[in-house]
C-alpha cells in the first residue's frame, strides 16, 4: 500500500494500491438511493477485486487511542488508454458527505494520473433528465472539480436510466486549452 499524502487534503490520508471489496460492498449498502440496483453493487464489487483502488480515511482516525477508523470513502479506477481514464465507482460514507473525502480520492487519482501521462479523465453518473436529488447533487461535486457534460446516452444503462459522461482534461492538456492532444487512430 502507497500512502499518497503529498495529494490529501490535510484532513484525509488517501492510500492507494491495494484492492478492498469489503470496503465497497458496505458502503453500497450505506447508499441505497444511489446504489439500488443489487447486480450493479456486484458488479462494482466484483470490479473492486481487480481495479485500481484509492481508500480515503480521516487524517486523525483516533490511531493514536487505538480506535482506527476504516475506510469511509473508496474510488476504483479504470484505465481505458495511455491518454484516458475513468472514474468507475466512488463513494463515500454518507456520514462523511461534503467534508472533502471525495475531493481528496479525486485529487489522488488526477495526480497519479497526470504523472503517468494521462490528459483526459472520465466518469458516468445518472443524467439529469431524471429528476433526483442525490444525482443533481453528485453532478454538482464533479462540476466543483472541472469535469464537464459531454453527451447523455439512453443506452448505456437503459432509458429508465440515462447515463451522462462527464470528462476534464488533465495535466499539460488541461493548461493548454487542449491544442496538444495526440490523437491516433486504431483500425
Amino acid at each position: 500500500m502507497r500512502w499518497v499524502d503529498r495529494h490529501a487534503n490535510p484532513h484525509w490520508q488517501v492510500t492507494s494500491g491495494q484492492q478492498d471489496p469489503g470496503t465497497v460492498d458496505r458502503l453500497l449498502r450505506l447508499l441505497p438511493d444511489w446504489f439500488g440496483i443489487p447486480a450493479s453493487n456486484a458488479a462494482y464489487v466484483a470490479a473492486a477485486r481487480e481495479l485500481p483502488t484509492y481508500v480515503a480515511r480521516p487524517a486523525d482516525d483516533g490511531a493514536a487511542e487505538g480506535l482506527r477508523t476504516g475506510p469511509v470513502g473508496v474510488l476504483l479506477a479504470r484505465r481505458h488508454f495511455p491518454q484516458a481514464a475513468e472514474i468507475h465507482f466512488l463513494a463515500v460514507d454518507p456520514g462523511w458527505h461534503r467534508q472533502g473525502a471525495g475531493r481528496a480520492l479525486v485529487a489522488a487519482l488526477e495526480a497519479d494520473l497526470v504523472a503517468d501521462g494521462c490528459e483526459l479523465l472520465q466518469v458516468k453518473t445518472l443524467g439529469p433528465s431524471k429528476p433526483h436529488a442525490g444525482y443533481a447533487r453528485t453532478r454538482q461535486f464533479y462540476a466543483s472539480l472541472g469535469f464537464r457534460p459531454l453527451e447523455e446516452l439512453l443506452e448505456v444503462w437503459g432509458p429508465e436510466n440515462p447515463c451522462l459522461i462527464l470528462v476534464k482534461m488533465l495535466g499539460r492538456s488541461a493548461a493548454s486549452g487542449g491544442n496538444d492532444w495526440n490523437v491516433a487512430t486504431q483500425s
